[in-house]
């Protein structure tokens, strides 16, 4: 386990350093900075001295390597939009926002998806499977902006019962919690088909297998036997895309935080893209692509410990 932890970790800092530079790259051929923080009558001796104070006057393996050496220090760099604020400072303020839109739109996901699983698993070619499989098959042909603005239309311009933007938390007194829940609705829903085939298909697999024969046979109820034996065991496979769907909910609130004007780091990186500021741009990239890799070696070492089977050397 250890030799594979290391092994991982390895190849994490190598993901790492690739996203680092392609980001780097792209941020600058985005256009110039400068474009949005010079006056119209600027003289070219304050675009050069407000060059040479970003370093953008440098050559880009040069401004690149030293991007790296003050990552490495923990300094991602001072924001250009807003000036005199560091870039993680500003990420670590809007993180808590977006940790909990993606924790509740996570339970939304699991509430839909993992009962209808084990339903239509049960209830194999039946009515009730044919209704489950559209159910889910309408979250993963909608966008989760174009349910996010359905959402907006029927229940808070139609019914009027929950607000439309501004940041919402069940856990602190920044907002109102109900602000949270269209945002967590419409970025849960997606992910409902996935979840919920996943389920079919282990369940499907569990239901036939001998100890499931076993507990009939002992008399207990179907009820235990379905929802204690069978589903205890056929989590394996929903768990393992756990971590993947928490990373895709905070890489995805993007697109939702915009539509609600949610707070988030969604919402700082467009704002940043839309300002050129790279430095946040890069910032938010980068710890992006770090929870994806963390998510996924923290399912690995999970998934091994939840299915004796699997031994890692």
């Amino acid at each position: 386990m250890q030799r594979f932890i290391m092994i991982r970790g390895f190849h994490a800092l190598i993901a790492l350093m690739a996203v680092s530079i392609i980001i780097f790259s792209l941020a600058r051929l985005s256009g110039d900075p400068l474009d949005t923080m010079l006056d119209i009558d600027a003289t070219e001796e304050d675009e050069a001295r407000l060059r040479a104070y970003w370093g953008l006057d440098q050559p880009l393996h040069v401004q690149y390597f030293k991007y790296l050496g003050n990552v490495v220090t923990g300094n991602m760099g001072e924001s250009i939009r807003w000036q005199g604020q560091d870039a993680m400072g500003l990420l670590l303020h809007r993180l808590p926002a977006t940790v909990e839109l993606a924790f509740f739109s996570l339970i939304v996901s699991v509430i839909l998806a993992l009962p209808v699983g084990v339903i239509v698993a049960v209830k194999k070619d039946t009515g009730i499977d044919i209704a489950g499989k559209i159910f889910a098959l309408f979250g993963q042909s909608m966008p989760s902006f174009a349910l996010g603005l359905l959402l907006m239309w029927v229940f808070a311009v139609q019914l009027g019962w929950l607000p439309t933007s501004g940041r919402g938390s069940f856990f602190s007194d920044v907002g109102s919690p109900e602000k949270l829940i269209l945002p967590a609705v419409s970025l849960g829903y997606f992910q409902v088909a996935a979840i919920m085939r996943l389920t079919r298909s282990s369940m499907l697999e569990v239901l036939d297998t001998e100890y499931v024969k076993l507990a009939r046979i002992k008399g207990i109820s179907e009820t235990k036997v379905i929802w204690k034996h069978c589903l205890r065991n056929a989590l394996t496979a929903p768990l393992t895309y756990f971590g993947l769907i928490l990373g895709g909910f905070m890489t995805g609130s993007v697109v939702t935080e915009t539509i609600f004007t949610f707070p988030g780091i969604g919402l700082l990186a467009i704002d940043a893209v839309r300002a050129k500021d790279f430095q946040v741009i890069q910032t938010v990239v980068v710890f992006f692509a770090g929870i994806y890799i963390v998510a996924n070696l923290l399912v690995d070492i999970l998934y091994a410990y939840m299915d004796p089977r699997i031994r890692y050397a």
